[in-house]
């Protein structure tokens, strides 16, 4: 059963605690009739590293840190909230799950948001989980790039993160230059994107890339990313971001003329 099935029949209340958990409340409470969701009447207790425990403060980590990026430069505007929103569709989270992402964006770039003790809350509950935190700091950079404009605050804002997640700067930086390929001006995966997006270097030999291909695209596999706590809902992500990776490929091996 997924954390978002566990949810709506009314376990909330014990799903996960601290500042994820408050939110996470507040953002069902607000568009959910109590008789939809009791809201923690359930008996069942998740503990910490508990699946759907994870889940739940993946899905509410990761959209209200992207309202608090979305802020960074003092105000988000109404392309801001739009371009968030087509994120969001583009998960293609379900009407339900799109207005509880919203509710926790909309706390994430509130005044009162204390990103420090959601990361640190963030970070207890992915505990070393580095495929997963891949995949959060993934989904924020879509979301910075998402008009198109990648900015030194957001950019500092994500290094400020990814510093408290202690996830490598070096890794975070890679990332965003695998994006930056992906979606580069001309629509067109160039073979030097390709590189990029694999995080490899030319001199490497066939061999070598191979075992590079293969070690991202595992990173990536949407099964072992929803064991290690990514919502089934948001899978397509890793569908996409799998395809990406194989499309890199590809694109080597018939430039370098690999079987």
């Amino acid at each position: 059963m997924s954390w978002w099935t566990t949810v709506i029949g009314g376990a909330v209340g014990f799903m996960i605690g601290g500042p994820l958990g408050a939110m996470l409340g507040v953002a069902f409470a607000g568009n959910f009739s109590k008789g939809k969701s009791s809201f923690g009447r359930s008996s069942k207790v998740f503990h910490p590293g508990d699946q759907q425990r994870v889940q739940a403060a993946f899905f509410s980590g990761v959209f209200s840190v992207m309202g608090y990026i979305a802020k960074v430069d003092g105000k988000v505007s109404k392309s801001e909230i739009l371009l968030a929103q087509q994120v969001m569709q583009h998960m293609q989270l379900s009407e339900d799950m799109q207005k509880v992402a919203k509710e926790l964006f909309n706390q994430g770039k509130d005044n009162s948001f204390n990103l420090d003790e959601v990361l640190e809350q963030f970070r207890a509950e992915c505990h070393r989980r580095t495929h997963l935190l891949r995949m959060f700091f993934e989904i924020q950079i879509q979301a910075t790039y998402a008009d198109g404009v990648f900015d030194v605050k957001e950019h500092d804002a994500l290094k400020y993160i990814a510093q408290k997640l202690n996830f490598p700067i070096h890794e975070l930086e890679r990332l965003i230059q695998q994006f930056s390929a992906t979606n580069n001006n001309t629509n067109q995966l160039t073979v030097d994107d390709a590189y990029v997006i694999l995080g490899a270097d030319k001199n490497l030999t066939d061999k070598e890339l191979k075992t590079a291909y293969r070690r991202l695209l595992a990173q990536h596999h949407p099964d072992k990313l929803v064991a290690k706590g990514l919502p089934e809902e948001m899978i397509k992500i890793a569908n996409d971001k799998t395809q990406e990776i194989i499309s890199a490929y590809e694109l080597i091996k018939k430039h370098r003329g690999m079987r």
